[in-house]
């Protein structure tokens, strides 16, 4: 059977004495002829100028958080525990919803719906961070007032999973729902373990930015995910091998930046630029945002500082410290000799290299 080449409209020929009509017909069948030709398979091959051409006719990207986040990326911050990732997300929500720029990093996209899907705090814990408590009534009050674009996300407990289903596979359907009739283009993920809880495992990551994508690409979004890094050594500059499932999620994200610890004071944090397209790399490691966290009245939020490089926010390595890791390396492995050197880094927030380093020197001795 031959391919069937050009799709004629019904009407076509009913069409042939209003020439108008009849042009347009014939120009919107060369059109898909040529799409046609220019589809091989898995690729679109087209020549660089009509990309470029094309190209002319999209907006620039704006920016959501400076530099940092463009309209239309998929985009994953990360950091450690307790570093204030939920924070900074809630307050680029804040600040998109609304706005109003956060001082220190530009929003050039007009006010807008978000959708923060928050998989980490309880109602009651949300409440904490954007409220003043009353020590002597035990109760909270003066809450933050968000707008009403800000619309806050999470597990419904009552909510039966079809037998169809799996939790996976009825959240990425509740997500795409959620979309739809809100019909916000600003995501906000906290965090990426909710949406697969093995992130960390390049065949499960890969799914699931490849769902990402999809999603990004239908509805025309703009996504912030939030992922955890392992334990690491507080002394070394943060790269994007710190990230979980690091090869896989970077290659799939459009940009990416990480928050990072300061040895100087408990409430100081540093943003670094790990990846970007859209522009160039600004905050790499001599030219970290140095920003706090504070509470001045009722909005948890980080304060920007000023600018400095990486290597004065890292813990220094002292020989106590050398000695220390070199100890708990072996004493770990005598307790459990089955572990690997990946596995035993992963706990001590080291290199591989640096415990079969290590284990050779002491079988040696």
């Amino acid at each position: 059977m031959k391919e069937k080449i050009l799709d004629i409209p019904s009407d076509f020929w009913c069409n042939l004495e209003k020439p108008e009509t009849l042009i347009d017909h014939i120009r919107q069948l060369q059109t898909n002829l040529e799409t046609q030709k220019e589809h091989k398979g898995l690729f679109t091959v087209k020549e660089a100028n009509k990309w470029m051409d094309e190209a002319k006719t999209s907006p620039i990207p704006l920016m959501l958080f400076g530099e940092l986040w463009h309209d239309g990326e998929l985009c994953i911050l990360f950091a450690d525990t307790n570093l204030g990732k939920s924070i900074l997300a809630v307050q680029i929500a804040d600040s998109i919803s609304k706005g109003i720029t956060i001082p220190g990093f530009k929003l050039e996209a007009g006010k807008q719906p978000v959708l923060y899907f928050d998989f980490e705090l309880s109602a009651k814990q949300f409440e904490v961070r954007y409220s003043i408590k009353n020590e002597l009534q035990k109760v909270f009050e003066n809450h933050y007032s968000f707008d009403d674009n800000f619309m806050r996300v999470e597990i419904n407990p009552e909510a039966e999973i079809p037998e169809s289903s799996n939790f996976e596979n009825y959240l990425n359907q509740s997500l795409e729902q959620s979309i739809i009739e809100t019909g916000a283009k600003i995501l906000i993920i906290d965090n990426l373990t909710y949406l697969k809880n093995e992130t960390e495992k390049a065949k499960d990551a890969l799914p699931l930015m490849k769902h990402l994508k999809a999603l990004k690409s239908k509805y025309g979004l703009s996504i912030l995910a939030l992922a955890h890094t392992p334990k690491r050594d507080l002394s070394k500059p943060i790269t994007r091998n710190d990230l979980q499932g690091s090869k896989m999620l970077i290659n799939f994200v459009d940009s990416c930046f990480a928050i990072g610890e300061s040895h100087t004071d408990k409430s100081v944090r540093y943003i670094k630029q790990i990846k970007a397209r859209n522009t160039e790399i600004i905050y790499d490691t001599e030219n970290v945002a140095i920003l706090q966290i504070s509470k001045p009245h009722n909005f948890l939020q980080f304060e920007f500082m000023d600018f400095g490089t990486e290597r004065e926010h890292l813990r220094e390595i002292s020989e106590k410290d050398r000695e220390d890791l070199a100890q708990s390396i072996i004493n770990l492995k005598a307790q459990n000799p089955n572990l690997s050197y990946g596995e035993i880094a992963k706990q001590l927030g080291t290199n591989k290299m640096k415990v079969k380093r290590t284990l050779d020197k002491h079988s040696k001795a």
